[in-house]
């Protein structure tokens, strides 16, 4: 989004024409990073909000990825997630809810760069640099879509290496890499890659529109308001993971079937959408649909919220750059 002056108008006092504004006068758009920034910046910004995303809350994902896998015995009987996170931890260590955590940080940093960079520009490109101030839920909605289908490509095979850790916790990155190659060949890292899209496209779509939504109705303005950015963020987040929890099952069971933990002969061979949604069904009911809600639910609601607001603040302090 490029500079601009406030009045396009040429202005004039006393017939004589005033000299434009400076820099710190000039009305800078907050909607997006100004089109004379380098893509670094845009870049910058999205790898530091995944980042912060995935990170900070990696043991409720952890709990989520256990519940939804058929190695739910490693979960201990709780209905409290915090017990649940004390429970694991003094159980197995403190770490252990950490483990895999190193994968999420090597692909969350260049895929979310990619995501963050390929929705402002698509955006752009939809709506027009002059008209990033009107709500537009539909292409906000599409250029979500077409961010999350370039960042996944990137994502999948670390996220698919975090979620056998998070079964296997004495195994290292290196290690289920290996085993996923040995076992399953290059293709194991992509094997929930349809539905990771499946899910996903939605959940950007909804993501990117309720927040683009939210936020300019809430922050009519458009002034950097990190309270703002914060609830718009949490609210998208919560409302698009409670909506794609089924798909977020499916996606589970096709990760994690290669892994040792992974005791049940339909969950192994539970290789397709169809075939890991016949799994759930037979083994746990329509119910199984919906196993791992409320900490999907409850870790993307803080989830979304920072990395919004990491976004925005990296956006912030760049334009001011």
């Amino acid at each position: 989004m490029s500079l601009s002056y406030s009045d396009t108008k040429s202005k004039t006092e006393g017939g004589t024409p005033l000299p434009p504004p400076s820099i710190e006068e000039e009305e800078i758009d907050y909607e997006a990073l100004p089109s004379t920034a380098p893509l670094t910046h845009q870049l910058i910004a999205g790898a530091f909000a995944g980042i912060m995303e995935h990170s900070v809350l990696f043991p409720i994902d952890a709990i989520k990825t256990r519940v939804q896998s058929s190695a739910a015995s490693k979960v201990y009987p709780s209905s409290n997630i915090l017990a649940q996170i004390s429970r694991i931890s003094t159980m197995e260590g403190s770490l252990s809810l950490w483990k895999g955590v190193q994968s999420v940080i090597l692909g969350a940093g260049p895929a979310h760069a990619v995501y963050f960079a390929t929705y402002e520009w698509t955006k752009e490109k939809l709506i027009g640099q002059d008209n990033l101030q009107t709500i537009q839920p539909l292409k906000t909605a599409a250029s979500g879509a077409v961010a999350t289908i370039m960042a996944d490509a990137l994502m999948n095979p670390f996220d698919t290496i975090k979620q056998r850790i998070q079964l296997k916790t004495d195994s290292s990155v290196w290690q289920i890499s290996k085993n996923i190659l040995k076992n399953e060949g290059f293709s194991g890292f992509y094997v929930s890659y349809p539905t990771t899209l499946t899910m996903n496209i939605p959940f950007a779509a909804f993501n990117f529109m309720v927040y683009d939504t939210t936020s300019k109705l809430l922050n009519p303005s458009n002034t950097y308001n990190p309270f703002i950015h914060c609830i718009s963020g949490g609210l998208s987040g919560a409302l698009g993971a409670a909506i794609t929890t089924p798909l977020d099952c499916i996606k589970t069971v096709l990760q994690v079937r290669g892994s040792e933990t992974v005791s049940m002969d339909i969950m192994k061979k539970a290789d397709t959408f169809g075939k890991a949604a016949s799994a759930i069904y037979q083994v746990y009911g329509w119910k199984g649909f919906w196993r791992g809600l409320s900490p999907r639910t409850i870790s993307f609601i803080p989830a979304t919220a920072i990395s919004w607001t990491s976004y925005e603040m990296a956006k912030h302090f760049l334009i001011k750059e």
